[in-house]
């Protein structure tokens, strides 16, 4: 029998042998001291119960007595449940009604519930298409955000959230269909008022630079005036203009509403499409821009066409600057400087060939100012304007060739309307005017009494005073371009240089040449041309005085006008024009010639046509009186040589085929008539004899012929100091021949015709002696 462990009871040495009974040969004893062990349990515990067994049997009974009671109670139970059971039938059919009745209220509890989540959910949506057909997109768009991201999250377990959730892309693709719509309205939009915006626009600028403002604004077509207002009595156009003057008072962003492309932006950020929006918006303006710079056909009849252009470009750099403050990045300054270089080259080569094409100066002044006022205005904008300051230079230079071809016509009417005769003056106020016009000082002129003759006509101080007029015409363009006053001083006189080498000479030169110019004409207008070039001083100070380039004007040397040389050269060729005329004229009157070669008996005068000659010469050289004395000695030299040489040609023309003595005589008397006007020295200045000279050939030849001094001739021939030195053997061949053949017709009545024949023999055959051996060295 094993012994039993109670608990508590615990073996003191069972700890020390738990783990060496095993080892040793200790098993036997340890087996022996643990029945020892089990054996005083045991009498333990026979122990403890003799000790508590009478109180087992007192609770035996209590037992036993307990039984019979709960019997009882069993009863009393039963009954009392029955008795319940009876009395709770009612109340558990209220019970069941109360609880479905609970269910229901749980039920629509939940139900509120549910429509409480649901009704922000749907009345959002509601709200959203509310917003779409009212074309509120930028709320719509709040809206469909607040939606997507707030309700729908609380319902996402309704099968009406996820089919709002997959219509959510399509609601936003309309957005933004519906956005753009309304972006291209806008460009459409600033498209028609972009010229409006650039008229206010360069108006607020030409105040600002003290410019006048009406050069910005554009003409109002007219039309039929119409009835006053039947109920204020205003006329409409008083009603136009109230509105103009107040639309004027706006800046030019206040003509248009930019909230569309606010929104449009907005709406593309939020929709995460910004760079398409900003690719877009950038090329429609691109192309906007394209058109805007597309001049008129007309533009360069009027200033209108000049002024709507630069108004349609000012407009869309206005809006594009105002975008670039307000648009959030939408455009840059890299994008709007890409747009003005392309702009800003397209204009200035339309202006530039649109402005090649006119011809009136106040337009090209008009024009200048307005592009100055585009430049301002958009330098105001922070756009570069070098190209058009460059564009005004070449416009500049246009303008002053528009300005020599109308000084061409001014110069023409002045030459065309002046009657080249000096000025002659009765009254101190007419001397007065002339010297104001043109300031000539000539103190023997101031001393003479009245009337005065000016030695020039009125060409000369017209010419000077339209002159000084050009020069006014070149320095109004220059103004306001920003020139240095070297700059605006050499450009002065370089177009100063033009207007008198190329146009006023090229005038002149045409002048002078004209078909059929008297001969006064001609002298006059050297007279003149003296007068003009002695003028350029006084030009080069006004030019000085005008440019502020000096103080002083009286500085000899400070102009650098080449009109000195150009009044020379045209001078010149006025004086080949004088010598040329005056040989003409003097042809008119050597053609009036009519010998009578086989005269029989001279007229004892000289010839008619040789007396009005020397009267148009006397006459002529009178006129000289105010030319240098260089060109009227070469032009009385000349006309004496002409005349001489004209004389020796008939004499020995071919048409001549016979003569007589006494024609010769009358020859002679008209040379004798020629000698006596040169020996009167019709100009002054000549050496004594010096016009003689011209008719020293005639001279010789005639006396030789009328005094038949042959013997004397052919002795001296060849000798330096030989009396008719200047006699031609061919020459004298051609008279003796000429003569031999009038005898054959009987003409020498005087003497034997034998005698007279057989000297022209002698003469003719010693003449060809002569000849041939003049051949023969």
């Amino acid at each position: 029998m094993s012994a039993v462990m109670y608990p508590g009871v615990v073996d003191p040495t069972a700890a020390n042998f738990s783990w060496t009974i095993y080892d040793g040969d200790e098993h036997g004893k340890f087996m022996e001291r643990l029945d020892a062990r089990i054996r005083n349990h045991d009498r333990d515990i026979e122990r403890m119960c003799n000790h508590h067994y009478q109180g087992f049997i007192d609770s035996i009974r209590e037992l036993l007595q307990v039984r019979s009671q709960a019997h009882k109670l069993k009863t009393e139970v039963v009954r009392i449940d029955e008795e319940a059971q009876e009395s709770a039938k009612h109340l558990l059919m209220k019970s069941e009604e109360l609880i479905k009745t609970r269910k229901v209220q749980s039920n629509i509890c939940a139900a509120i519930d549910a429509l409480t989540l649901c009704l922000p959910v749907l009345t959002t949506y509601s709200k959203l298409q509310k917003q779409m057909q009212e074309k509120r997109y930028y709320p719509a768009l709040k809206t469909l955000e607040q939606l997507e991201h707030t309700y729908l999250p609380r319902v996402a377990s309704y099968r009406f959230a996820q089919q709002m959730r997959d219509n959510i892309p399509r609601v936003r693709e309309d957005i933004k269909q519906a956005s753009m719509s309304d972006i291209k309205d806008f460009l459409e939009t600033i498209r028609r008022v972009s010229a409006r915006i650039g008229q206010v626009a360069m108006k607020h600028a030409a105040l600002q630079y003290n410019m006048d403002p009406k050069l910005a604004m554009t003409r109002m077509k007219k039309h039929a005036p119409m009835p006053p207002n039947p109920f204020t009595g205003e006329t409409y156009e008083a009603q136009s203009e109230a509105q103009s003057d107040e639309e004027e008072d706006l800046c030019a962003q206040d003509l248009i509403n930019f909230a569309p492309v606010y929104r449009c932006l907005h709406i593309y950020t939020v929709l995460g499409a910004r760079e398409q929006f900003e690719t877009y918006y950038r090329q429609q303006r691109r192309e906007q821009a394209r058109l805007a710079l597309q001049p008129p056909t007309n533009m360069h009849e009027n200033l209108e066409g000049y002024r709507q252009y630069l108004h349609g470009v000012v407009g869309f750099f206005v809006i594009e600057d105002h975008v670039l403050n307000t648009g959030n990045g939408l455009v840059n300054r890299p994008y709007l400087d890409e747009v003005w270089d392309m702009a800003s080259g397209k204009v200035v080569n339309n202006i530039r060939n649109h402005s090649s094409y006119c011809t009136d100066t106040h337009l090209m002044l008009s024009i200048k100012n307005l592009i100055m006022l585009f430049a301002h205005t958009l330098q105001n904008y922070g756009y570069a304007v070098n190209p058009l300051h460059e564009l005004l230079l070449e416009v500049k230079d246009h303008y002053n060739e528009v300005l020599m071809l109308k000084w061409v016509q001014v110069f023409r009417e002045i030459f065309d309307e002046d009657n080249y005769h000096p000025i002659q003056v009765d009254t101190p106020e007419e001397y007065n005017r002339i010297t104001e016009v043109f300031p000539y000082h000539d103190a023997s002129l101031e001393q003479a009494p009245f009337p005065k003759r000016f030695p020039f006509s009125l060409m000369v101080p017209k010419v000077y005073r339209q002159v000084k007029n050009y020069v006014a015409a070149c320095l109004e363009f220059s103004e306001d371009l920003n020139l240095s006053q070297t700059e605006k001083e050499d450009m002065v006189r370089k177009s100063t240089n033009l207007l008198l080498t190329r146009t006023l000479s090229g005038c002149l030169a045409t002048l002078i040449k004209r078909p059929g110019l008297p001969l006064l004409q001609l002298i006059q207008i050297t007279i003149n041309t003296l007068h003009l070039e002695h003028a350029n001083v006084l030009l080069e100070h006004y030019v000085a005085r005008l440019t502020g380039s000096i103080e002083d004007s009286s500085i000899p040397g400070i102009g650098r006008l080449q009109g000195k040389a150009m009044f020379k050269d045209i001078r010149g060729e006025a004086e080949e024009q004088i010598y040329t005329a005056l040989r003409l004229k003097l042809d008119e009157f050597l053609d009036l010639a009519s010998y009578d070669w086989m005269l029989a008996e001279p007229q004892g005068t000289s010839s008619s046509y040789v007396t009005d000659l020397i009267a148009f010469l006397s006459s002529t050289f009178c006129a000289f009186t105010n030319l240098p004395v260089r060109v009227a000695q070469t032009a009385c030299m000349s006309a004496c040589q002409h005349v001489a040489k004209s004389l020796m040609n008939m004499l020995l023309s071919e048409d001549v085929k016979q003569m007589s003595l006494a024609a010769l005589e009358q020859v002679n008397l008209d040379v004798i008539q020629c000698e006596q006007f040169a020996a009167t020295e019709p100009v002054e200045g000549f050496e004594e004899g010096a016009l003689l000279m011209c008719f020293s050939d005639l001279r010789q030849l005639l006396d030789l012929f009328m005094t038949e001094d042959w013997s004397t001739y052919f002795h001296d021939y060849g000798s330096e100091n030989a009396k008719y030195l200047r006699v031609n053997p061919h020459n004298a061949i051609i008279i003796v021949e000429k003569l031999r053949e009038g005898e054959k017709r009987g003409m020498f009545s005087i003497l034997k015709r034998s005698d007279k024949k057989k000297l022209l023999e002698t003469v003719l055959k010693q003449l060809k002696q002569l000849t041939q051996q003049q051949h023969s060295t």
